[in-house]
């Protein structure tokens, strides 16, 4: 005697099929959430206590990142500059512009300005600028076109898999020292021959190993 009707068949496979069809389009949706700007908010400007603007500082008027962020090359943390840094040039000019009053007011009180911060990595992610810079990563890599950026937003997600596309295939990112930080720098047609060379001469190891990062 059938207990269960013919089509019973049919729709335990359909419901199987369709259940792991469903887990893969949750997932794949859950992948495409976690990367996009609405969580990432990569190329979204932060609103700051004072609308600085990197192209005007460093690429009209030649700032070099390092009159800013004086740590970059010694230091895991790049560096926030002190208010002192600021009123080293609007002690002289702009120094009654309405726009740099929380500056003033910062400098005349001691109290650090507090800035958004635009680029942030997770407490269990361990990332050290200096040895960037010192095999060849340039400012521009992971931050963006800076010196394009009147506002500062995040140009990259800086999730892991961003960073092991780097971490993975050196070649196509390095670039002579020089040109650390350069705003303005491009790529040559020739970037895989000549990466290979600098990582020759830098002496740069793919580690993707965990424990590279989390440490």
């Amino acid at each position: 005697m059938q207990i269960f009707h013919h089509s019973t068949n049919l729709v335990a496979r359909v419901s199987i099929y369709g259940g792991l069809f469903f887990v893969i389009l949750a997932g794949y949706v859950i992948y495409a959430l976690t990367g996009s700007p609405y969580v990432t908010d990569v190329n979204e400007a932060r609103e700051q206590p004072v609308p600085f603007s990197h192209r005007h500082h460093a690429s009209e008027l030649g700032l070099d990142c390092r009159y800013c962020h004086t740590s970059v090359e010694q230091s895991s943390f790049a560096g926030i500059p002190p208010t002192q840094t600021c009123m080293t040039c609007h002690s002289q000019i702009w120094t009654n512009a309405p726009l740099l009053e929380p500056v003033r007011q910062s400098y005349r009180s001691g109290k650090s300005i507090e800035w958004t911060r635009v680029n942030m990595l997770p407490d269990f992610v361990y990332f050290n600028h200096s040895i960037h810079v010192a095999k060849g990563v340039g400012c521009t890599t992971c931050h963006g076109d800076v010196g394009g950026m009147s506002l500062t937003y995040a140009a990259n997600t800086l999730q892991m898999s961003w960073c092991l596309g780097c971490h993975r295939e050196p070649e196509k990112y390095v670039r002579p020292k020089e040109y650390i930080f350069s705003t303005t720098y491009r790529a040559p047609s020739n970037q895989l021959e000549l990466g290979q060379r600098l990582i020759k001469e830098y002496k740069i190891h793919t580690s993707t190993d965990c424990y590279t990062c989390h440490r």
